[in-house]
């Protein structure tokens, strides 16, 4: 999608859909004023009759038979300033609305927003537009994509043109990965397989000349000594990967920021089977690795300075006579031995074999992305983000890019006296900790093997994808991560 910004003359501008608002009096911002008076206060007359809803987003479509622009959306702003939240919700159901149009012409930054300038207005209403326009259709026979093609943005004064431009290309960047990684989340388990996301690696790779890309088989894995994510992929026919994507945007001397994502493209818990209802949502269990996709495709779109290493340990968790079984033990890349107690706590197994190896690479930080456990989604729901990490500033630097994004998370506790439940009679500790704070003590053991650098935990069990009739991977958490790496 193209995103420009312009200072615009709503009577002029040719379009097939203005984006006006109203306030909760009816009142319209400047540009609605004018279109109105162009059709007779026609636009006026029919706010009046109160078939906009009154909660802030709600919206109204109405076609126009005479001017430049064929309809009008009018979207109900509420009373006054707008929080942050409510402009997010304006932007999201105004690109809703307008995804299977052609282009559209958006006025909602003459919007005040508190504690917000309009390079953010700007950034927030690209990244809407480019997730609603995000459909899934590479499995359906007479799909069609959304039309949306082009959106341009009305700044107020001609200076304002250069700081919302900016933002306009950061929110297109963040939706472009986050439509990036949705797909290869929508993507069913016997397409999207460890092979298929390595051949997605060098095919990046092979496009873009900052991009690089090493790909770990089997047969290396073995001689590195990575026992643990090997134990997981020993049930499957599929081969398991270890990809690393080398984004070399900054200086050479410059240490760089690494990524790690969970890619157990098919989770059926190996011999600890899961329950059969809604199995085949277990394709998302790669939403971490899928997220590291949609990073990187963003950094390529953005070309910032930085140095970012996208890590992804794709493995499928299958059962058969060769699968893990519950207590046996294996000896991770790092010399530690795990046992084994639940097969189906396999994503740890690969993350810290993927963490052990994401050390040889010097790094400023390590990030690991997954949808680690079902107790995150009890504990915290589908809006936020577990996080979790073992140095405060990293923590906050990644709340903060939540809060400006919308994609939030919540730091979660990883105290010392969570640690003695991993403790194993056998081995040097077990992978399961009990049933109480499941989603800590999988935090607890990954920070096992990240005593060397700054580490963040961020477990998307409750964040990566929804459910039910609005089934589909979110694309989540890489506005977060993208605002994230922008700052460094």
């Amino acid at each position: 999608m193209q995103f420009s910004a312009k200072v615009l003359d709503i009577t002029k501008q040719r379009t097939a859909c203005s984006i006006i608002s109203a306030d909760a009096k009816n009142s319209l911002t400047i540009s609605g004023k004018s279109l109105d008076k162009l059709t007779g206060g026609m636009i006026g007359k029919i706010l009046k009759r109160g078939d906009l809803g009154t909660k802030p987003g709600s919206t109204q479509m109405i076609d126009l038979v005479e001017g430049p622009s064929d309809r009008v959306l009018v979207v109900r702003a509420g009373k006054g300033s707008l929080k942050q939240a409510e402009f997010r919700k304006l932007a999201m159901t105004s690109a809703s609305a307008v995804k299977k149009f052609k282009d559209a012409a958006s006025y909602l930054c003459e919007l005040d927003v508190k504690d917000a300038d309009k390079a953010w207005q700007a950034q927030q209403i690209a990244l809407a537009a480019g997730l609603a326009s995000y459909r899934f259709t590479q499995c359906q026979s007479d799909a069609k994509p959304y039309a949306l093609a082009k959106f341009i943005l009305h700044a107020i004064e001609r200076k304002q043109v250069k700081a919302i431009q900016s933002g306009l290309n950061i929110g297109a960047a963040q939706a472009v990965g986050s439509n990036v990684a949705r797909k290869l989340g929508d993507l069913p388990g016997n397409i999207c397989t460890p092979s298929y996301l390595a051949n997605e690696a060098r095919a990046l790779a092979k496009k873009h000349a900052k991009l690089s890309t090493t790909i770990l088989d089997e047969k290396k894995m073995n001689s590195l000594g990575m026992g643990a994510l090997l134990s997981v992929a020993k049930g499957s026919d599929q081969p398991p990967a270890l990809i690393a994507m080398n984004y070399k945007g900054g200086k050479t001397s410059e240490k760089p920021i690494v990524l790690v994502g969970k890619g157990i493209t098919f989770d059926s818990g190996g011999i600890s089977i899961k329950p059969g209802l809604a199995m085949d949502e277990m394709k998302y269990d790669m939403g971490g690795a899928a997220s590291v996709f949609g990073v990187m495709n963003a950094l390529l779109e953005l070309q910032p300075s930085i140095n970012v290493i996208g890590m992804v340990a794709a493995a499928e968790n299958m059962p058969s006579g060769r699968a893990s079984k519950p207590g046996d033990i294996v000896t991770s890349m790092s010399g530690k031995t795990i046992e084994i107690l639940n097969t189906d706590a396999e994503g740890r197994l690969v993350l810290c074999d993927a963490l052990t190896y994401a050390g040889k690479y010097k790094p400023r930080a390590v990030i690991d992305i997954a949808t680690l456990t079902g107790a995150c989604v009890i504990a915290l729901g589908h809006h936020a983000t577990g996080l979790y990490a073992n140095n405060e500033a990293l923590a906050q630097e990644l709340i903060k890019a939540g809060e400006t994004t919308g994609d939030r998370a919540w730091q979660m506790p990883l105290w010392d006296e969570y640690q003695p439940s991993l403790d194993s009679n056998f081995a040097d500790m077990q992978n399961i900790g009990g049933r109480e704070a499941g989603s800590v003590t999988a935090a607890c053991f990954l920070a096992r093997f990240t005593k060397d650098y700054h580490w963040a935990h961020m477990d998307i069990a409750g964040s990566a994808w929804k459910s039910g009739a609005a089934k589909g991977a979110t694309g989540r958490p890489v506005p977060l991560l993208v605002e994230y790496l922008l700052g460094k």
